[in-house]
């Protein structure tokens, strides 16, 4: 089982670490064809990709985590699939539109200046008609984690170099990266099609017709990953806000650079909770639930190991980092991102923790403390204490509320464990 697991949470950090790897690649090249001003566009744009993503991670998690929990039980699972996919198609018609006729309403919104938005309105446009697909997390619950890993990464590869082909050789500037990324799910989308059309494939193409209350049936079990992903969006938002108050548009720049390598740690954690979830899920399906928590210790061990490595790095390379993305050598910004990078990181102290236990309370169909939990680090804390700590410490204040936040995430949780003692897959609950 031991082996089984570390199979499993290699591979899909694997492939979300290639997803973070191509958002650093475009922030790189972003960086170097626009300067500061680039760099403050793709923060502020950030929260709507994230949006995009996360809409993506609710359906198609929440819809495989049912799957796998009915395929265990021996129940017909056959229509999860294209559920899944209609309601994406449905859910992204809004988007495109918003994209085509007002993204620079929405830029204004996000807080751009008027130079922002004319430098961002066509990036944004195609990042909205990307619509939201998760193929990958089917093909992970199908016993394909390799070909979920494999699909990520090649999407991601495409992505960097037609991110360099586009901008450059081809001349398009941001117009070109915009496009690299919208069209990197499609390869994605192609790898794992190898797997539903292959003959180990399990998974059914049984058609129902849309239901909404199928629909918010699955979704409980993927609002965790839809919080865990927005917060991103969310934590954005209002950084953006109060560092343009703080320090204009370099302060934003600071932080998309301390965010964007943030993107890489969330990554790592994300992967490493979306493969202990199909274990989880199948053990909590056959009713082990002794062995469903000993997923749980062993990716807490992992998450413990992973969180030493990424502080050991950000700490003692914090100015390296920062400085390939300023390709400016911007002093104010290298200042400002100095101490981010290292106050926000500490904050991944928790997190990691924070996203396997919202994916372990959703994998095991107990969605209470999972969406409790999603919310308070998505939302409910880092908003009020963005604001709070901003207000009582300044720039540094801003930095720090993201491990204020996920310390009172990560006692949250714990305290609403305890209180649901009575569930057979709460009782005696234990993180290690």
């Amino acid at each position: 089982m031991l082996q089984k697991f570390f199979k499993y949470i290699f591979q899909s950090m694997a492939g979300m670490l290639g997803i973070s790897v191509y958002i650093l690649a475009d922030t790189y090249f972003i960086s170097v064809y626009s300067g500061a001003d680039g760099l403050a566009v793709l923060n502020l744009i950030l929260p709507v990709y994230g949006l995009i993503y996360a809409i993506g991670a609710m359906i198609g998690i929440g819809s495989a985590t049912r799957y796998a929990i009915d395929r265990a039980q021996g129940k017909s699972a056959s229509f999860y699939f294209l559920s899944a996919v209609t309601w994406d198609i449905l859910i992204s018609i809004p988007l495109v539109l918003a994209g085509i006729f007002i993204p620079d309403k929405i830029l204004q919104l996000l807080g751009a200046d008027a130079g922002l938005t004319a430098l961002g309105k066509q990036y944004l446009r195609i990042i909205l008609a990307a619509s939201p697909y998760a193929f990958t997390a089917f093909a992970r619950n199908d016993s394909a984690p390799a070909i979920a890993m494999l699909g990520s990464i090649a999407g991601s590869m495409f992505n960097i170099v037609f991110d360099y082909i586009f901008m450059f050789p081809a001349g398009l500037g941001l117009t070109g990266a915009a496009l690299a990324t919208a069209f990197c799910p499609l390869v994605t989308m192609s790898i794992c099609g190898t797997h539903y059309l292959g003959k180990h494939n399990q998974v059914g193409f049984r058609f129902r017709a849309p239901s909404l209350r199928h629909l918010i049936a699955c979704c409980q079990l993927g609002v965790s990953a839809f919080v865990g992903e927005i917060s991103s969006a969310v934590i954005a938002i209002v950084f953006n806000f109060l560092l343009l108050g703080l320090a204009g548009n370099v302060g934003v720049a600071a932080y998309g650079v301390t965010a964007n390598l943030s993107v890489v740690a969330m990554c790592l954690f994300n992967g490493l909770a979306q493969g202990t979830q199909p274990l989880i899920s199948e053990s909590y399906g056959k009713g082990d639930h002794t062995q469903s928590r000993q997923f749980l210790t062993w990716g807490v061990i992992a998450c413990l190991i992973v969180e030493a490595i990424i502080l050991v790095l950000t700490w003692s390379m914090t100015d390296p980092l920062i400085q390939i993305f300023n390709q400016e050598q911007n002093a104010e910004l290298l200042h400002y991102a100095h101490s981010g990078l290292r106050l926000y990181f500490l904050g991944f102290l928790f997190a990691g923790i924070n996203i396997l236990l919202v994916a372990y309370f959703s994998a095991v169909a107990q969605p209470k403390p999972a969406i409790a939990g999603s919310l308070l680090r998505g939302a409910v804390a880092i908003i009020p204490c963005a604001v709070t700590l901003a207000r009582l410490f300044g720039l540094n204040g801003v930095w720090l509320s993201f491990l204020a936040s996920e310390m009172i995430t990560f006692f949250a949780i714990l305290l609403l464990a305890k209180l649901g003692h009575s569930s057979k897959e709460l009782h005696n609950f234990k993180i290690i």
